[in-house]
């Protein structure tokens, strides 16, 4: 038996899938990426082979924001590409895959083959992203596994209206002072994400959220779908999306 590899280096965190010749996934693992980006794959992947010798992993393919600098790859793929082929793969439908990261937004759209119709990516700031709300959640003093659970008990719809994750934060202070509660404040904060990812582009069919955030903060799979026409899907390991994308590439070049 032969193994595959994909290995999803993001800013913040590093993702390490390991699947077999049916495409079945026998490891996997998370660890932060840090400032290199090179260690951080390394452990990932040593993690996620866990008893699988290294000789038998037979093709490696990296993706994400730091597949450049891991050297021992076989390959590399655009993330885009990463995040389609997971998706497709775990849910075989025509669909817009919604990837919330650590630094960015990623929005694809895919026809009822898997084929990418239309893509967009969100990198002029960090509004909306995993590192929008760690900053927030920093402000309000909320740890941020606690965050989604806060949300959750809101009784009240609050909107943050600044775009600017500075800015943002600023806003918070003032509703602090004005005695706005942090359970309003958490809901907000996961209120803002989905506002900013509807503005991206107009959302139809069914929506597969991933990635990240919606990992540590499932709330956000229901505000949108609260917000947004058509179904929402939540895959079971939203976060490995792209690193399982990258590891059926592998597996197709393997096997090629």
């Amino acid at each position: 038996m032969r193994f595959f590899a994909g290995l999803d280096i993001g800013s913040c965190t590093t993702k390490a899938v390991v699947i077999n010749e049916d495409a079945e996934i026998t490891g996997s693992y998370v660890c932060r990426s840090g400032i290199d980006y090179l260690k951080s794959a390394k452990e990932a992947l040593s993690k996620a082979v866990k008893d699988i010798s290294d000789n038998d992993v037979a093709f490696i393919v990296s993706t994400g924001y730091g597949r450049h600098n891991i050297s021992f790859a076989s390959a590399c793929k655009t993330e885009i590409a990463c995040h389609a082929k997971g998706a497709f793969a775990s849910v075989p439908r025509a669909m817009t895959i919604v990837d919330i990261g650590g630094q960015d937004n990623k929005i694809i759209r895919l026809d009822e083959l898997g084929r990418r119709t239309d893509f967009k990516m969100n990198r002029k700031c960090a509004a909306g992203t995993g590192a929008f709300i760690e900053e927030i959640a920093n402000r309000i003093e909320i740890p941020l596994d606690s965050l989604d659970k806060f949300a959750r008990k809101a009784k009240t719809h609050f909107k943050i209206n600044s775009y600017c994750t500075v800015f943002a934060s600023t806003e918070i202070l003032a509703h602090v002072r004005a005695g706005i509660s942090r359970e309003e404040l958490a809901r907000g904060v996961l209120e803002a994400v989905a506002d900013r990812v509807i503005e991206m582009i107009p959302f139809k069919g069914p929506v597969l959220m991933c990635g990240g955030v919606v990992t540590y903060f499932p709330f956000i799979a229901d505000i949108l779908s609260n917000r947004i026409s058509g179904e929402v899907i939540v895959p079971r390991m939203p976060q490995l999306t792209g690193a399982y994308g990258a590891a059926l590439f592998a597996r197709d070049f393997g096997t090629s």
